[in-house]
């Protein structure tokens, strides 16, 4: 009989009396680009803590781009991520009658009824700048493990993430602005939201990027504080900011853990606001829409970023499930598939110029690339997902 979802299985039963429409319905297949295995147009909807912070945006429009190109449906729905509205959020997506779903959740613990809610409704789900973690998670994980309808996941080195800021926060640079150009030493953490799963996984690579320092230069130790959380609003982000500062007025850096959203602009604005733009280094992840002009005046130092594709491969994953690619499709007992993403680093003007050149001015991919990609079997997907650079986009558009 083929597959069939629930959902058409309903649709045909009621037009047509039952098992006549399902024999019916047996016969189709999809074969134009944006129809599934059923000969239906692809529905994919997308769960987002924000569609219009700089991130994401740019995630939803590289989404955006690759749907219209594939001929596909997107529904999207903001969550915040607050945890009882990213799992609602996976209910009015399957209501709304999405074939497939791509979230970035915020905690692991949401991905129980996430999951659930699809297999319920026979609906592919991925995830963006997330993993579940089998050692934190074991129950989440093996759920995910022997369900037919997860998909996988795509999300960065966390660990390494945290660890390259740090050897960047700690390092003398020339080339940043002046008054930030030495090595920082008292380092403040403003974490993101409680539970997070990223937040966890950057925070151990501070914390080792810090043990590596120290063991290096045992008599210039850097010191870390504890995470004070912001959540997901620029108020907070600011309110912490101040609080760190009238605390502790030696501090000479500051990582914000929860990325180029509201947090971090309400940080960066608060440090202006109190005169210290251009005097304490400010770390993050996920480019700011200004970011160039923020290293020019010295409102940051130094930003991890670039890695507004991930969302599009986990989408090229749901839509290959949806279309019935072998290699695709969740088998039980297997976790999924995994990529990790990589991420651009930039600390100066110069850096974040190439960036800009090749990330910015013009998409990473073409519409005849991305059509490509959507062909691909998943090892060539992941390769092609972990080559992204700056150097893989010159060689490509050269």
């Amino acid at each position: 009989m083929g597959n069939i979802s629930r959902r058409n299985f309903l649709k045909y039963a009621g037009l047509t009396g039952g098992i006549a429409g399902l024999a019916s319905l047996a016969g189709c297949s999809g074969n134009g680009d944006g129809d599934g295995a059923d000969g239906d147009k692809i529905k994919i909807g997308v769960s987002i803590w924000s569609s219009t912070d700089a991130l994401g945006k740019l995630s939803v429009d590289i989404i955006k781009k690759a749907a219209d190109i594939l001929g596909v449906e997107i529904t999207t729905v903001d969550q915040g991520h607050v945890s009882e509205q990213v799992t609602a959020s996976i209910e009015t997506l399957c209501a709304a009658g999405c074939n497939g779903i791509v979230v970035c959740n915020s905690a692991d613990s949401e991905m129980t009824a996430a999951i659930n809610t699809c297999n319920d409704n026979q609906v592919y789900l991925a995830q963006f700048y997330r993993m579940i973690s089998k050692e934190n998670s074991p129950d989440v994980y093996s759920l995910a493990e022997n369900s037919q309808y997860y998909v996988g996941a795509v999300h960065e080195d966390e660990v390494g993430n945290g660890e390259k800021l740090i050897e960047l926060l700690t390092a003398d640079n020339a080339d940043a602005f002046e008054g930030i150009q030495k090595g920082a030493r008292n380092i403040k953490l403003e974490g993101w939201t409680v539970g997070d799963a990223t937040f966890q996984e950057r925070w151990k690579g501070y914390k080792s990027g810090v043990d590596k320092w120290n063991a290096a230069n045992p008599s210039d130790p850097a010191t870390l504080s504890d995470p004070v959380y912001a959540n997901t609003s620029s108020s907070e982000g600011a309110n912490v900011t101040q609080q760190f500062y009238n605390t502790d007025n030696t501090m000479d850096a500051l990582i914000v853990a929860g990325g180029g959203g509201d947090p971090l602009v309400g940080s960066v604005g608060q440090l202006k606001n109190m005169n210290l733009t251009g005097k304490i280094r400010v770390a993050s992840t996920d480019f700011l829409d200004d970011l160039k002009d923020q290293l020019a005046t010295g409102g940051m130092y130094c930003e991890s970023g670039g890695h507004f594709c991930d969302p599009l491969y986990s989408f090229l994953m749901v839509y290959a499930a949806c279309k019935g690619s072998e290699t695709f499709m969740p088998k039980s007992g297997d976790f999924g598939k995994e990529i990790k993403f990589p991420y651009v680093f930039v600390s100066s003007v110069k850096e974040y110029e190439d960036y800009e050149k090749y990330f910015v001015d013009d998409a990473p991919y073409t519409d005849d690339e991305m059509k490509d990609l959507a062909t691909k079997d998943f090892d060539a997907l992941c390769t092609a997902a972990e080559s992204l650079s700056i150097e893989d986009v010159k060689s490509r558009h050269a």
